[in-house]
């Protein structure tokens, strides 16, 4: 059985672990936009496919037998592509999705929209002081923010020179609780902006911010295609792989 992971996640590791633990032979892929990446055992590849021809050749040509798509809940050009790509060569394809938010204790205090621009809207009447999470590719959304305070925390650097009265914070989670409430006292911040990433590495601003009376501003999850199987774990992504029959032998 030869598996390719779409990865960069937290869960696309701890699957690509198991799996070699289980004598599978395991490729993860990195889509390469985060510089030294944490990486996970077994093979790795780095870079993009070309589309849903590259990604549907690649399949057929280096022999996978499946395909698992553990790529961020907002990776949605990747996640389209896969189902596309596996769906024309007939190879299956699990889709494994960390549980987002919308079920955490306090979610009803969230003020949650559709995207990046209906959260700088709804923010833009919340508060002055914003922190923003919503990652590096979407700051460029908020760049005529040029007339308060911006905290914007990210990997890597943006690649544009941010307002002046901006704060750039590099750093990468798990981010404990009594430095989210401390980032939030320090910084004087009076509105989270954030995307439902959901998991436990980042979870914890949620807590800070409700507890300091910040409200917070969630951008809802894409929607998975239609037909995608999804599994919630990795225990779950690991049975459906393993357990599937081999699409060679069928």
């Amino acid at each position: 059985m030869r598996v390719l992971i779409l990865g960069g996640t937290g869960e696309a590791r701890a699957l690509a672990a198991a799996l070699v633990g289980r004598g599978v032979d395991v490729v993860s892929s990195l889509a390469g936009r985060v510089s030294a990446p944490a990486l996970p055992v077994g093979a790795v590849r780095v870079g993009g496919f070309g589309g849903v021809d590259g990604l549907a050749e690649h399949l057929v040509t280096e022999g996978f037998d499946h395909v698992v798509d553990a790529t961020h809940p907002f990776a949605q050009q990747i996640t389209a592509n896969a189902v596309a790509a596996t769906a024309r060569v007939g190879v299956p394809l699990v889709r494994l999705q960390r549980p987002g938010w919308a079920h955490h204790p306090v979610a009803d205090t969230f003020t949650w929209v559709d995207d990046v621009d209906a959260a700088r809207t709804a923010a833009q009447g919340l508060g002055q002081r914003p922190f923003l999470t919503t990652g590096r590719q979407q700051l460029e959304s908020f760049a005529t923010w040029t007339d308060r305070y911006v905290l914007a925390r990210v990997v890597d650097p943006p690649d544009w020179d941010v307002p002046p009265t901006w704060e750039v914070l590099r750093a990468r989670g798990p981010y404990p609780y009594a430095a989210e409430r401390e980032l939030l006292e320090s910084r004087r911040i009076d509105v989270l902006l954030t995307k439902d990433s959901g998991g436990s590495l980042t979870e914890a601003k949620l807590a800070a911010a409700h507890d300091v009376g910040v409200p917070v501003v969630v951008v809802r999850r894409p929607a998975v295609p239609t037909g995608v199987l999804v599994v919630e774990s990795v225990d779950d992504a690991l049975d459906r792989v393993v357990a599937a029959p081999d699409p060679k032998r069928t």
